[in-house]
């Protein structure tokens, strides 16, 4: 059974920093790239940030370059993101994602697309007051 379980959520004060942390198990968690995502009240869930499967490449949203950085121990199954200069704006439910080993190819063109991802966290809640 797959499971990804994130934490590190919480309340911040604008200009602050959180590391939001995904445990993953059930899944061949050194072999796949991974993604973080994130759902505000009232809009679409949107893409923050992915990693390739060696942690090699990284993809971020416009929104978060910068700012926002992702990492993964793969000892560890766990992949990390790292919220620096955190705005108001960033308030959201911040999802971890990973796709199937047997779907869709992960690439710069694709890392950012919902379709990609097979597997979800229930998510953490992260809010910015200004």
């Amino acid at each position: 059974q797959v499971q990804l379980v994130e934490s590190g959520g919480g309340w911040v004060q604008a200009g602050g920093s959180l590391r939001l942390s995904c445990a993953a198990s059930g899944l061949p968690f050194t072999i796949l790239s991974m993604g973080w995502f994130r759902q505000a009240p009232g809009k679409e869930r949107e893409f923050v940030a992915a990693i390739t499967w060696n942690g090699a490449d990284t993809y971020y949203a416009d929104s978060v370059k910068d700012r926002f950085t992702i990492s993964r121990d793969n000892g560890k199954n766990t992949e990390y993101l790292q919220m620096n200069s955190l705005k108001p704006e960033d308030t959201a439910v911040y999802y971890c994602a990973a796709p199937s080993q047997y779907g869709p190819a992960f690439t710069s063109m694709t890392a950012d697309s919902l379709n990609l991802y097979d597997y979800w966290g229930q998510g953490t809640q992260v809010t910015v007051s200004s």
